[in-house]
């Protein structure tokens, strides 16, 4: 088992060594979707991501629970206490039932996900599956005095609560900052601060998902489902929280509060946030009305798309950059992706064609080194693709002849190539799911053989011919000690 991972936890802001508290047992919590609308690009990039830790995890021998949860109930539209819940309001606008909506988006999520080669979680828990959990919760921090009730809805006092503990340590923000950025209660909230947050919400009489309570008929808060999700399903204290930056205020600062409020306890060892995709420099989402959907960027139908992106492009797009850093959409970055990617996996192909030597001018102990160290550093992707880059131009000399390679490296090579490409990485080959690929491979060897027997009867004309004509048509084909080999450009 590898001890040398360091990840970034955004509660120190440092690499810290990776010590999970139950070893090799490891607990991963996940924010999922709120499922009101179809997945996004903005979607991808933390499935994406937290994939890769569960994979890298699980290659490196622990044992993971890695757990996502889908928000159904109680996310409000301005993302506070206040305004109409996503879902209810997708439900009124499209005359269907609340529950409707959700199983419709949870499916097309799934499916949307799936494509991108995303592993399920171990556990996947609705908030509206735990509302028993949610209000022992509610009640603990009732009894342990930071929450408050007032006509049928309990609040969590964040002041009392920074009496004791450090309310703001996640973001860096203080009550200070917080009550002079916080617009000022009209006097007719129940709240006692402005940044006080609902655990437990009133229901009224136009909402239609609601639960009997000590408290009246309500709905859990919206940060409230992952403290109890996450207890129930991992224990009081877990080794990684991962989400979205946007989640780390308010959603992931009011989870420390209400976990400690409830506990005593520090809940998450390592918090782990991925950043945001953005188009044009503007950040990538449904309130801006400037997302991508992933099924538009699959079939091409978007205005801002000039063609059709395969799911393991967006993979490869999405890994090209660590997940801490910003990435900016645009069509010339997938369509280099996209070439990108062609090119490792068509070293997995040759990779296959060849033959040991007796002799070996190469060692690639470096290599798994270099690209294991990689991903040690904070899952560092793009560092890890450059040095399958690097391997690739060892795989290509290989292949003409101008390096040689014995039987046990080349074995340990065509292992580790292909554990990090598809194990690790979770790519997948681009012609798997494509059946024009198949019929272009098809006539491609047809193509290819009726070159080889011209060159054999030394018609040098029709084999040029044949190799000019396919050019003309993007295909190039180059010729090495295994045989004619072509590729699209």
């Amino acid at each position: 088992m590898n001890t040398n991972l360091r990840i970034y936890n955004t509660l120190s802001r440092k690499k810290e060594d990776f010590k999970p508290i139950n070893e090799p047992f490891v607990g991963m919590y996940v924010c999922g979707p709120t499922v009101y609308g179809e997945a996004h690009l903005g979607h991808a990039r933390p499935a994406i991501t937290f994939d890769v830790v569960f994979r890298y995890l699980k290659y490196l021998g622990y044992n993971v629970r890695y757990v996502r949860n889908i928000t159904d109930v109680g996310h409000l539209s301005n993302d506070s206490d206040d305004g109409e819940d996503k879902i209810l309001k997708k439900a009124r606008l499209e005359r269907l039932e609340p529950m409707e909506i959700v199983q419709y988006y949870t499916i097309s999520y799934h499916k949307s996900i799936e494509a991108l080669n995303c592993l399920p979680p171990s556990i996947e828990p609705h908030a509206s599956g735990h509302i028993i959990e949610q209000q022992e919760m509610v009640q603990k921090l009732l009894n342990n005095g930071f929450a408050y009730e007032k006509n049928g809805s309990v609040y969590f006092d964040v002041e009392k609560y920074n009496q004791k503990h450090n309310y703001g340590k996640l973001s860096g923000r203080n009550i200070e900052e917080l009550f002079a950025n916080t617009r000022q209660l009209d006097g007719q909230s129940d709240k006692k601060n402005p940044f006080d947050f609902a655990v437990w919400k009133n229901a009224e009489p136009q909402h239609i998902q609601r639960w009997n309570s000590a408290w009246g008929e309500g709905f859990p808060g919206w940060h409230l489902e992952c403290s109890a999700m996450s207890t129930k399903y991992l224990g009081e204290v877990f080794d990684i929280h991962g989400g979205g930056m946007d989640l780390l205020f308010p959603h992931h600062e009011c989870e420390i509060a209400q976990s400690v409020g409830t506990t005593g306890k520090d809940a998450v060892k390592y918090w782990m946030h991925n950043n945001m995709i953005t188009i044009n420099g503007q950040k990538m989402g449904k309130s801006l009305g400037n997302f991508i959907t992933l099924s538009e960027l699959f079939s091409g139908k978007h205005a801002s798309l000039v063609q059709a992106y395969s799911p393991m492009t967006i993979r490869f797009f999405i890994l090209q950059a660590q997940y801490r850093s910003t990435l900016d959409f645009s069509n010339e970055a997938l369509q280099a992706s996209e070439k990108g990617l062609q090119r490792l996996l068509k070293g997995v192909k040759t990779l296959e064609t060849l033959k040991a030597s007796s002799n070996s001018t190469i060692v690639i102990d470096e290599f798994e080194q270099n690209c294991f160290e990689a991903l040690n550093d904070d899952f560092n992707t793009p560092i890890l693709i450059s040095y399958l880059f690097d391997m690739l131009t060892v795989i290509n000399k290989l292949a003409m002849g101008t390096e040689q390679i014995n039987q046990e490296q080349l074995t340990h090579l065509q292992k580790l190539y292909s554990d990090f490409i598809f194990e690790i990485m979770g790519l997948k080959d681009l012609e798997s799911d494509n059946k024009s690929s198949e019929t272009l491979n098809s006539v491609m060897n047809i193509v290819l053989e009726m070159r080889q027997k011209a060159k054999e009867n030394k018609d040098w004309a029709a084999a040029d011919l044949i190799r000019n004509q396919l050019t003309k048509a993007g295909i190039t084909i180059k010729d090495s000690k295994n045989g004619a080999e072509w590729e699209v450009f």
